[in-house]
C-alpha cells in the first residue's frame, strides 16, 4: 500500500496559485467593474469610478489576494511609508468604507469586499486579468486600417479645400484685373464719334436741304 500522504497546509489557507498576477494584462474585470491600469480608471458598465490614490491601492491589493485574507497590517504598508505618523486603524478603515461606497458594497451584505473581525479584509469575487479592451471600448477604439482611412479623408478633405481657396484667389485677382483694365481704358482712350451716328446725322441734314 502507498504510504499515506498527509498535507502540512492548513484547511482554510490559500494556495500561491489562487494569487493573481495583476502585471499580465493591463485591464482587470470583476462583476461589472473594469480597470485600466495603465490609465488608473475604474469603470462600471462604462461610467467612470472617481477613486482616490489610497482607495485605488486598496482595491488593487484586495484584486491581487481574491480569497485570502489581507491583513490590516499589509494595508499599513501598502499606504503609508513607515516613517509616516497617522492613525492607520481609523484611516485604514476609512479608506476601505470609501471604496465599498464606490463598489455599492455594504458590511451587512457584502459582495466584494468582506470584513475578517480582527484580522483584515477579504476579496470576494475572482477578478480576470487581460490584455484586451472591454468590448464597448474596442468597438470605440478605431482599428490601424480605419484610422489610416480617416487620416487619407481628412488629408484629402484639407487638400479640397486648399485647391478651392487657391481657384477662389485666381479668379478674384482675374476679375479684378478686368475691371481695373476697363476702367484704365475708358479714362485714358480718346472719345471717337460713332460712326453710326455721323450716318444718321448727315442723312437727316441731307433730308432737310
Amino acid at each position: 500500500m502507498l504510504p499515506e500522504v498527509i498535507s502540512m497546509r492548513e484547511p482554510d489557507e490559500p494556495t500561491t496559485s489562487e494569487r493573481v498576477l495583476l502585471t499580465s494584462g493591463r485591464y482587470v474585470h470583476f462583476g461589472p467593474f473594469r480597470i485600466d491600469q495603465q490609465r488608473q480608471e475604474v469603470t462600471r458598465d462604462g461610467a467612470r469610478l472617481k477613486l482616490q490614490g489610497k482607495v485605488y491601492q486598496v482595491l488593487l491589493t484586495l484584486l491581487e489576494k481574491p480569497g485570502e485574507v489581507v491583513t490590516r497590517e499589509e494595508l499599513r504598508f501598502r499606504l503609508w511609508p513607515a516613517d509616516t505618523h497617522v492613525n492607520y486603524d481609523a484611516n485604514v478603515n476609512t479608506t476601505v468604507n470609501k471604496l465599498r461606497q464606490a463598489l455599492g458594497d455594504s458590511t451587512d451584505k457584502p459582495l466584494y469586499i468582506e470584513t475578517i473581525p480582527r484580522k483584515g479584509y477579504c476579496l470576494l469575487v475572482q477578478p480576470e486579468v487581460t490584455d484586451k479592451p472591454p468590448l464597448r471600448l474596442a468597438q470605440d477604439l478605431p482599428s490601424a486600417d480605419s484610422a489610416q482611412n480617416l487620416r487619407a479623408l481628412s488629408f484629402s478633405k484639407s487638400d479640397v479645400w486648399v485647391v478651392l481657396g487657391v481657384i477662389g484667389l485666381i479668379l478674384a485677382g482675374m476679375l479684378l484685373g478686368a475691371g481695373i483694365t476697363r476702367l484704365l481704358l475708358n479714362h485714358v482712350a480718346p472719345t471717337a464719334p460713332d460712326p453710326l451716328a455721323m450716318i444718321f446725322s448727315h442723312s437727316s441734314t441731307t433730308a432737310f436741304f
